[in-house]
């Protein structure tokens, strides 16, 4: 039986924020927003924001698949020819099936130990950049290109708020103690001179 003061794990991933992003003169494509907010111990940082386009997401598939060749994938919403990129229906059906990708995928315990979702998820590296990184051709490692990313995009400063509440509060204890020790010394100086007072009345 978990213990009540131990804290389940949990992994809050949302799709949002789709926007139209221009690739050249002729082109458009759109991109999506992953906010990823967690306790877990298998992510380097606990919250992470980035942007990844459908594309990216079918690579990440691919990639994930071929790591693990024994476990059935979830599906990407279908890539249709009749997708339109002005059609506000058309964009949220393919954002909530992005979501309801990344969900069953952050839920298998292997799924979460494969490098390049954690780079997909916690960094803005393109699929060739997180290959490089993850078969050791950078000089920097998976966690060194996740906290990396973070220190330059701070837009969500979860982790900094839990840790500034933390030394609040500790600071507050720790003035407490020193009031407790302060009003005991003066009940200890007022007892004292009471008790000597009362000896020369």
């Amino acid at each position: 039986m978990t213990p009540k003061h131990e804290k389940q794990e949990f992994v809050t991933v949302l799709v949002r924020d789709p926007r139209t992003q221009k690739e050249d003169s002729w082109h458009s494509y759109i991109d999506y927003e992953i906010f990823i907010h967690t306790n877990s111990m298998c992510f380097t940082r606990k919250t992470s924001c980035v942007r990844r386009r459908f594309r990216e997401f079918v690579w990440l598939r691919q990639r994930l698949q071929s790591n693990a060749v024994l476990i059935q994938l979830p599906e990407l919403p279908s890539k249709t020819p009749f997708f339109n990129m002005n059609n506000p229906h058309h964009v949220d059906h393919r954002r909530q099936g992005l979501q309801e990708f990344l969900e069953k995928i952050l839920q298998n315990a292997l799924l979460l130990s494969d490098s390049r979702l954690h780079l997909f998820l916690q960094t803005q590296l393109s699929p060739e950049d997180m290959e490089a990184c993850v078969s050791g051709q950078t000089k920097y490692s998976v966690a060194d290109a996740i906290q990396k990313f973070a220190s330059l995009n701070r837009r969500f400063p979860i982790e900094d708020e839990e840790r500034k509440k933390e030394e609040t509060m500790q600071t507050l204890i720790r003035r407490g103690d020193f009031c407790i020790s302060l009003l005991s010394e003066i009940a200890y100086i007022y007892t004292h001179t009471h008790a000597c007072a009362s000896v020369f009345c």
